[in-house]
């Protein structure tokens, strides 16, 4: 429930606008091709359903994410929790699962299957159902099961940057960006982004952070970027504009006109990074200005020297190999009767309610089949 508490800032981010499955899947780094045909079958229309056949309106945002209309995380817990007791299912708290074992031989017997050992007593069950997260305890107790375990590593984070002038820009935001990671192959974000007091944050740093996850674990989050500020227009496009300055505003300060819709904050760092001087007109600038603008707008370069998480989401790369899942039924092959759904599996998502939309339709399936 601690998941469900912090998204979304405590709003709880749902799920996303994304109704088409093809469309969906494209924002897994992990999980795209198992996800396909279950959103075939359970989507973010059908999550919507069931939270409002269960009186809870759901409410779309401008950026695609849907939260409860309350604005409330709690609402979201609170319809849980009275679908549970309406279904008569107990909830037992303060337990630590210690030993899971499977008794059967073969798959699925008329019998007990599972024996889970906690701190506080034994259960017998003839199906059991992992939902628990990146949790490596239980990782370690499945890996006892012969299951196969993608070992964990961040996902969804944002970058240090050690860079005072641009630390001081905190605050100042863009709609379209492009970020590159230099020499990593899976290593560019596109869409808005957020200066802060300790980098980089904003969607395109955490869509890189995802699809980058692995690659940029091993170099233990030191590297280097470059990013596009301006991604909706091109270098030429950039040049061009410049240099129409410079015959149509020749007395004007080049310092103290902003260029493209930039924050005149964020406009002044750029033109004291490429040199240009203080009282400098548009007269007395030149192709060396320009270029150097032109370059700074297209292809800012950083050193990332670490990497903060994402305000209170944590989210993990890794779990329970994709291979030993059946995914018509989110059970495992080895295992019949064991199903899994959520984080506990190596699939994760770029923020926007996307990782919650895979824990709902794996638990959807589950239900189904068990």
């Amino acid at each position: 429930m601690q998941k469900v508490r912090v998204s979304g800032g405590g709003r709880c981010n749902v799920t996303h606008a994304c109704f088409e499955p093809e469309e969906l899947v494209k924002f897994y780094p992990r999980g795209e091709a198992e996800l396909l045909k279950p959103f075939k079958r359970f989507n973010p229309t059908d999550t919507i359903n069931w939270f409002e056949k269960r009186g809870v309106k759901i409410k779309k945002e401008a950026d695609g994410r849907m939260f409860p209309v309350s604005d409330s995380s709690q609402t979201i817990i609170d319809c849980f929790l009275n679908a549970a007791y309406d279904l008569r299912i107990q909830i037992i708290k303060s337990t630590r699962v210690e030993k899971i074992q499977n008794l059967s031989i073969g798959g699925e017997q008329s019998g007990v299957n599972w024996q889970i050992q906690t701190n506080n007593q034994t259960f017998s069950a003839k199906k059991l159902m992992l939902a628990t997260g990146s949790d490596t305890a239980i990782w370690k107790l499945l890996e006892e099961l012969d299951l196969q375990i993608i070992p964990p590593v961040p996902s969804l984070f944002t970058f240090n940057i050690h860079d005072k002038k641009l630390n001081d820009l905190m605050g100042v935001s863009f709609k379209n960006v492009v970020v590159k990671a230099n020499s990593l192959p899976n290593g560019e974000g596109r869409g808005g982004a957020i200066i802060t007091h300790w980098g980089v944050s904003g969607p395109a740093v955490l869509k890189m952070s995802a699809w980058g996850a692995r690659d940029l674990n091993l170099v233990d989050y030191k590297f280097g970027i470059k990013v596009n500020w301006l991604a909706d227009l091109s270098k030429d496009e950039i040049q061009k504009q410049l240099h129409a300055q410079i015959n149509q505003n020749p007395k004007k300060n080049v310092i103290a006109n902003a260029e493209f819709g930039l924050p005149i904050r964020f406009w002044k760092y750029i033109c004291e990074v490429a040199e240009v001087k203080e009282f400098q007109k548009w007269a007395e600038t030149g192709k060396k200005h320009i270029q150097r603008i032109a370059d700074l707008l297209t292809a800012a370069t950083f050193k990332v020297e670490g990497k903060s998480t994402f305000k209170e989401e944590f989210v993990t790369a890794g779990g329970v190999d994709l291979s030993e899942i059946d995914f018509d039924t989110f059970s495992t092959k080895k295992y019949p009767t064991l199903y899994m759904a959520g984080e506990v599996l190596n699939i994760d998502a770029v923020t926007g309610g996307f990782n919650f939309q895979a824990a709902w339709t794996g638990g959807w399936h589950i239900a189904q089949a068990v």
